[in-house]
């Protein structure tokens, strides 16, 4: 009797979370993301941001978005000398669980490439990559629903979070890599 109440339990909790469990996923670790941002064989360089105060203040107004601390890294993708573009790593909770972003920039900081490398919310609340697709080379100040960017129903608050990650490294990048010294 006791060995059958177990299994009861058992079966009824794998019942429960099994399909959340299921929609759970880590997609690229971070070299295939790297690869994914700037093809085989590239060399890749960490680039950390230190930002002032004020760098951070302004950086949060244009993106509309909190940052988490004053210290944000890029990776800098290079091939026989030659920069082809920036990446940066973004993570951050969508609704109760993380998604990781990949966010890939040109030399000249324009948005050409964002990729879910991770997430673990539910599989229907994930925005589809064609949806990535359509933000690319839009201008930070663009890249909110309210803006000419599509909403996605029943994923309303993964494409906040995927919009706010992307505006953080627009906005980081502009400020402080472009106009200033990292």
């Amino acid at each position: 009797m006791r060995i059958a109440s177990i299994w009861t339990l058992t079966l009824c909790l794998g019942i429960v979370f099994l399909p959340r469990l299921a929609g759970a996923g880590v997609y690229y670790s971070k070299e295939e993301a790297f690869e994914l941002a700037f093809g085989k064989g590239a060399q890749i360089e960490n680039l950390p941001v230190f930002l002032t105060d004020e760098q951070q203040a302004t950086i949060e107004k244009l993106a509309r978005a909190k940052l988490d601390g004053q210290l944000y890294t890029f990776y800098e993708g290079r091939r026989n000398g030659q920069l082809l573009g920036y990446a940066a790593i973004e993570s951050h909770t969508v609704r109760t669980q993380p998604e990781t972003l990949l966010i890939v920039l040109s030399p000249k900081g324009e948005l050409v490439k964002s990729e879910i490398l991770a997430f673990h919310e539910p599989p229907e609340y994930k925005p589809p990559s064609a949806w990535f697709q359509t933000l690319n080379r839009k201008p930070v100040e663009e890249l909110r629903t309210d803006q000419g960017v599509d909403a996605i129903s029943g994923a309303t608050l993964s494409v906040r979070a995927s919009l706010d990650g992307i505006r953080k490294a627009l906005a980081v990048y502009r400020i402080a890599v472009a106009e200033g010294t990292p």
